[in-house]
């Protein structure tokens, strides 16, 4: 089938996806959603079965992160399956790997090769702690950058040990920093009319993510420990038990402390000295917070944050997964997008979670069954049927 862009955006740009797993596969989504002709390239199935380097293609976790490319399968270590990498190098703008650092020199992709092929080519390259440096060819993995970044040590109840975050963030987060540095490597080529290399790691993407809970050790030498659900600076801040389960409240600023106070008749919050300003509310956050419980238990969820949504203090339901996608604002949204598969019918995708109100995200076509475009691809570069033949004959695609 012809290509099909996701969006009019990022239509005009083609990318060439060497990823594997989840860091790698996020950063292309990003770019195949906007729009660009991605090719993916895999080993053809002989050499490696279904499943082999993350989820099985048939899966939800695949299916989530393959969406709107065309698959290619290709022999990179065979010198004429490189050949055909290197045509298709000529005629793209960015290609995008997570091999190890060493991986791409031996097989000859770096990015001195293939500038040398396309000065206007882009490498994007994510690793698990960097290109270079004494911890270069480690593998890395989500959970240990988390661990070695610093989040681990902040999550979790204090004094429970180290927390993992329930979803892969420094994957997810190193794709996409690579895909953001991507798309301003292409907008500088707009001035310089050369590519470059943009990298990052699952390490540097981690410790930024720290944001301000990083700050605090860099610039005021403050080391910051485990808060549960209590916000680390900003009292009181957290979650707090009502009569039919549990809801969040957050009370930034003086202001909203105010209102917060006066949203419980009787209680003497305001007038009491240990809660005047947010260092002795932080001080004494054990305190207050075991009497904002004591009266938030006595409503429920529901006549609680209508209360304090009408005094114009933020709060909110704690959803698990299934009520958070059938929240009546989330599908006001539109985030679930459907697509058709050949293979497995219709699937409901996550979408993109930012609107272009001319060059919408949408889902184009469904993620490809393996090899699904490599004659497509190859007759697109010049190839012959009988080139072609020879080539799937020899496992080179």
């Amino acid at each position: 089938m012809p290509f099909s862009p996701a969006s009019k955006a990022l239509s005009d740009v083609k990318v060439l996806d060497l990823t594997r797993v989840r860091s790698g596969p996020t950063c292309v989504r990003q770019l195949a959603d906007w729009g660009a002709d991605v090719i993916k390239v895999e080993l053809p199935e002989s050499m490696e079965a279904d499943g082999a380097l993350g989820a099985k293609r048939h899966t939800c976790d695949f299916q989530n992160l393959q969406r709107n490319k065309r698959s290619l399968t290709l022999n990179l270590k065979a010198a004429d399956g490189l050949a055909v990498f290197k045509r298709l190098v000529a005629k793209s703008d960015v290609v995008v790997e997570n091999y190890r650092p060493d991986v791409k020199h031996r097989l000859g992709i770096d990015y001195a090769s293939l500038k040398a092929i396309n000065p206007r080519i882009i490498l994007g390259s994510i690793s698990g702690f960097g290109q270079d440096g004494p911890y270069a060819k480690r593998p890395g993995f989500d959970q240990i950058a988390q661990g070695m970044g610093g989040l681990m040590s902040i999550t979790g109840l204090p004094g429970q040990g180290p927390v993992r975050v329930g979803i892969p963030i420094a994957d997810l987060t190193g794709g996409l920093f690579c895909a953001l540095g991507i798309l301003v490597a292409l907008h500088e080529r707009e001035r310089s009319g050369e590519g470059q290399w943009v990298h990052t790691s699952l390490l540097q993407a981690q410790l930024f993510m720290l944001d301000f809970q990083g700050a605090r050790w860099t610039m005021d030498g403050e080391v910051p420990a485990q808060a549960g659900n209590n916000h680390p600076t900003s009292i009181p801040t957290g979650v707090f038990k009502t009569s039919d389960g549990h809801i969040n409240i957050a009370v930034a600023g003086q202001t909203t402390w105010t209102r917060f106070a006066e949203c419980f008749e009787g209680i003497d919050w305001l007038d009491n000295p240990h809660y005047a300003t947010a260092a002795l509310r932080s001080q004494n956050r054990d305190m207050l917070n075991a009497q904002i419980e004591a009266q938030t238990a006595q409503l429920s969820s529901d006549a609680l944050i209508a209360r304090l949504i009408e005094a114009e203090v933020p709060c909110g339901e704690i959803h698990t997964i299934d009520n958070a996608f059938e929240n009546e604002q989330v599908k006001h949204l539109g985030l679930v997008q459907r697509v058709d598969s050949p293979a497995l019918g219709t699937l409901n995708l996550v979408g993109q979670p930012v609107a272009l109100d001319r060059t919408p995200s949408t889902m184009a076509v469904a993620p490809p069954e393996r090899g699904q475009h490599t004659d497509e691809v190859l007759a697109g570069l010049g190839y012959s049927a009988d080139e072609i033949r020879v080539m799937r004959d020899r496992q080179i695609v």
